[in-house]
């Protein structure tokens, strides 16, 4: 039996756009990171790239390739099955919508969801299957849409709208700007 989805979330970067440490900064006195842990709901979480109390943690394998991919990678072989990659700036992420594509994932294709024409990487399930051929593209210097350009579910609009969502769970607060955006566009996230 396949190990379940579980929502790895990337809490590695070094915040360079932000100027500060943006996994710990607040809204509503909680951190961006347990904004994104609130909405994984009963699915086992993990937070890759640093240590998180009550959570369970790695630590960045590859300190010389940080990046996405490489914590996609770091999530697959921990979990040994499919994950929801997010990033810990991701503080308006849906509960509906880690339930929808739990519910929706399934065989050995990534899923990710279509806005603007753009493959959402970062709010993408990627299925165990994957871990050989993203290992190569880390190794190639890729990052993880090559994963997905080597085929994946593209989730619609029309889909991802049906399930509540209007786009906020990819928004990401990667400058102080964009923080301002999210809580003009979305308020505070719940």
């Amino acid at each position: 039996m396949p190990a379940p989805l579980t929502l790895a979330v990337l809490a590695g970067g070094a915040s360079h756009r932000m100027a500060s440490d943006k996994v710990l900064l607040e809204i509503g006195g909680v951190t961006l990171l347990d904004h994104v842990l609130a909405a994984a709901g009963d699915l086992p979480a993990i937070v890759v790239g640093r240590h998180h109390p009550g959570v369970r943690s790695i630590p960045d394998p590859f300190p010389d390739r940080r990046g996405p991919l490489a914590g996609l990678v770091a999530a697959l072989d921990a979990c040994a099955g499919a994950v929801l990659l997010v990033g810990a700036d991701q503080p308006w992420l849906q509960p509906a919508t880690v339930r929808a594509l739990s519910a929706a994932t399934t065989g050995d294709l990534p899923m990710a969801p279509i806005d603007d024409a753009v493959r959402q990487v970062l709010c993408a399930v990627f299925p165990f299957a994957v871990l050989p051929e993203a290992r190569r593209l880390l190794d190639a210097g890729r990052g993880p849409q090559a994963v997905l350009d080597l085929g994946c579910r593209d989730l619609s609009p029309e889909e991802w709208e049906r399930w509540g969502e209007d786009g906020r769970s990819w928004f990401s607060v990667d400058t102080p700007e964009l923080m301002t955006e999210g809580l003009r566009r979305y308020g505070p996230p719940r």
